[in-house]
């Protein structure tokens, strides 16, 4: 019984601990999918490499607001559905999206997240929404192996997902 109670109270005094909000760095290598890219003449999925850069301020356990910026190394061509419902195509010339987003981590190891912000090409610049999903496993000196998978909605042109993994470093702790 002393053992058992011993055990439990040492898990008290560790949730006791206070937080204290910090900062963190996170750098991704990923694949952008584009289901409506034109390539050959031929609307298809198409992947694309890119590179994530996101800053989080981790305020609550539970709760952070960051700026996401993603970076898709290609030129490309989306089809597009113009006013009078005219399908043409929209050139794309190695867009970077920055986004201002919300996370919320329920638990030890998932965050989802979503946001709005802008992709920025030198054709046109696009309002998007994001949604995504994050997983994360704690690594020494305050490193942490992340996946991720989001969802971008740019407003009357495209749609893309994207899956990345990565590193992060948090600041402050």
């Amino acid at each position: 019984f002393a053992v058992i109670t011993s055990s439990f109270s040492q898990e008290g005094e560790n949730k006791s601990e206070k937080f204290k909000p910090y900062h963190s760095f996170s750098g991704l290598l990923s694949h952008t999918m584009i289901k409506d890219a034109i390539e050959e003449g031929n609307t298809n999925w198409i992947a694309f490499p890119s590179f994530a850069f996101d800053y989080n301020f981790v305020f609550s356990p539970k709760w952070r607001i960051g700026l996401h910026n993603d970076l898709i190394f290609e030129d490309f061509i989306v089809e597009t559905t113009n006013s009078e419902g005219d399908k043409q195509g929209l050139e794309r010339s190695e867009p970077i999206a920055s986004v201002l987003v919300g996370g919320f981590k329920p638990g030890k190891h998932f965050t989802f997240e979503a946001g709005m912000g802008y992709e920025i090409s030198k054709e046109e610049n696009l309002f998007l929404t994001r949604i995504g999903a994050e997983y994360s496993l704690e690594l020494p000196k305050e490193f942490e192996f992340i996946v991720n998978l989001i969802y971008d909605v740019k407003w009357d042109a495209y749609d893309s997902f994207a899956f990345g993994i990565g590193v992060s470093k948090s600041f402050g702790k």
